[in-house]
Order: structure tokens, then C-alpha cells, then sequence
């Protein structure tokens, strides 16, 4: 039995995984993303991270704590947020910018930026090993027939 266990794994480990759909079909990661910054338990953004109007007071008001801390509350710093390495080679072209980086919303499953945040925002990342961005996509059954 723990042979098989042991030649189990090493089979998942030499399995590439697929990248998540959102990051190689632009009209399915527009349509999530466009769910994220509408649906009222998510409010993803602001659209422009440079002019942000007023998403930083009103996300600050809805977690009920300053301005400054919901402005350090972005997805770079979110545990679902994931720029490993695998997940960099899913994304298309140069994936940075001034203001941060483009990476992957596990909870949302689209392109997301750094910069930006959201309602659902969890302390704990950004997602940078390869293990564990499998893990997350593991759990999240992207790849696997239903």
C-alpha cells in the first residue's frame, strides 16, 4: 500500500497542470471579472488603481476600519492571489506594471491586479510556490471532468 501511495504521488507530481480556463479565454475572464465588480458581496476594484474616487472609503467603511488599512488590504497581499511561477507562465505577455502585477483570484477565477481589492479579501498571500498554487487549484476542480 505505501508504495502505491509513493508512486501516486510522483505521478501527480509529474503531471503538468492545466492553466485555469480564465487565463487563456479572455471573454470567460471578462465575464468573472465583470461578476467580481458587480456582485454586491464581492466589489472588485477600483477601476483605475491611479484615480480611485471613492472605493477605498467605502470598502474601508463596509470592513468598518480606516481608509489606510483598507488601502493595504489589495490582492497582492490576498491569500487566494496567486504569481507563481507556473501561474505567471499562464498569463499572456508582460504581466506588470507600475502600480503591480497581474496574478490569479482563486476565489473569483479571473485575472486580478495587484493593486486592487475586494470585498472577500483574506490576509495570508500572495500564493508564490508552485505546490501550493496546485493545491488551490486541486481543491477548486479546475481540469477535472464532472
Amino acid at each position: 500500500m505505501r508504495l502505491l501511495l509513493e508512486n501516486w504521488r510522483r505521478f501527480l507530481a509529474e503531471v503538468k497542470m492545466v492553466c485555469p480556463p480564465a487565463t487563456q479565454d479572455l471573454k470567460l475572464n471578462t465575464k468573472n471579472r465583470d461578476s467580481a465588480i458587480h456582485a454586491e458581496h464581492i466589489q472588485y476594484g477600483p477601476l483605475n488603481v491611479g484615480v480611485p474616487g471613492d472605493y477605498w472609503q467605502k470598502i474601508a467603511e463596509y470592513w468598518n476600519t480606516t481608509e489606510e488599512a483598507a488601502r493595504e488590504s489589495t490582492c497582492g497581499v490576498c491569500t487566494a492571489f496567486d504569481i507563481s511561477p507556473r501561474m505567471k507562465e499562464c498569463m499572456p505577455g508582460e504581466t506588470s506594471d507600475e502600480d503591480g502585477e497581474l496574478g490569479y483570484c482563486w476565489m473569483h477565477h479571473f485575472k486580478c491586479h495587484s493593486a486592487r481589492s475586494c470585498r472577500t479579501w483574506a490576509k495570508g498571500g500572495p500564493i508564490e510556490e508552485d505546490s501550493v498554487s496546485e493545491d488551490w487549484q486541486e481543491r477548486s476542480n479546475i481540469g477535472k471532468e464532472k
